[in-house]
């Protein structure tokens, strides 16, 4: 898939939430599709999720 498509599905699912739920729906799938596309990037730069639940575990000491 192409970056321009997935940012046009992004953006339909935006006004979809828009539209339907209103503007605290709008801010959810906004900040869940930032975290989502952060998490996406960070494992594309070579990052694993080993990583991340190690950093969760010590979190929690």
């Amino acid at each position: 898939m192409s970056r321009s498509f997935v940012g046009m599905v992004a953006g339909m699912a935006l006004a979809f939430a828009g539209f339907f739920g209103g503007f605290g729906a709008f801010l959810l799938v906004a900040a869940l599709g930032g975290l989502g596309w952060a998490a996406g990037h960070w494992l594309d730069g070579g990052g694993r999720v080993q990583d991340l639940r190690d950093a969760y575990e010590r979190s929690r000491r």
